[in-house]
């Protein structure tokens, strides 16, 4: 799964990589400061599935549009890319509601032999850059009729790096495959399922860090010693 991670970036470097080299609009009224401790039920910055792409904010924990309770989002962080077109939620948010989450690391916790405790560890591309999750992401409505933005990360079997750290992994889509995954006209869900792999591990590093990451409420650079 992915449970934790992180985007230090501002949102200029943002808008100028994430789609390199196409242009990501950023709103006037979009505000964005460092966080190293990004937890499931915070706002995330995101790209949605439209014409013109723009940095956007949805809430990490997807509720879909027919939920009953909004306590089903902090259920719904992940999704298996394995399971989107069998599902009947995902796979119709797979058609028409696909989005990229931005982050530039993320966090897994690798057991340690011989003891109950895990090592929080750091995962980044070999570059540092920031990169993209692919999500889906959904529109329901509270009790008064608000609308609440909300998203999941997709999740895939791990490369190589991450076999010895976690069973799963985020998949992390190259800059080559994002235009097709937000691209509003596509439809063809082979040719999308197809875009989520494993990201090659020769381009990721992971190390060690403080376990303060074990609590959401550190949200400081300490997190990453």
């Amino acid at each position: 799964m992915c449970g934790r991670f992180t985007l230090s970036h501002d949102a200029q470097t943002i808008a100028q990589t994430i789609l390199n080299p196409r242009m990501v609009k950023v709103p006037a009224s979009f505000k964005l400061s460092a966080h190293y401790n990004i937890a499931p039920t915070q706002d995330i910055v995101a790209i949605l599935n439209q014409e013109e792409p723009q940095l956007d904010f949805l809430r990490w924990g997807l509720i879909p549009s027919w939920a009953k309770e909004e306590s089903i989002g902090s259920k719904m962080i992940n999704a298996r890319a394995e399971t989107l077109a069998e599902k009947p939620s995902f796979k119709r948010l797979l058609h028409s509601k696909r989005c990229l989450i931005v982050a530039d690391g993320f966090y897994e916790w690798s057991q340690e032999a011989g003891s109950k405790h895990k090592t929080p560890m750091y995962i980044t591309l070999e570059d540092q850059e920031p990169f993209a999750f692919a999500g889906l992401w959904d529109v329901w409505k509270d009790s008064t009729g608000q609308a609440v933005r909300t998203c999941t990360i997709i999740t895939t079997e791990p490369n190589e790096l991450m076999q010895s750290i976690h069973n799963r992994m985020p998949v992390l889509l190259p800059r080559e495959a994002r235009d097709a995954w937000i691209d509003p006209r596509m439809h063809d869900e082979q040719a999308l399922l197809h875009l989520l792999k494993p990201y090659p591990s020769s381009a990721m590093v992971a190390r060690p860090v403080s376990r303060l990451v074990n609590d959401p409420r550190n949200d400081s650079v300490e997190v990453l010693a």
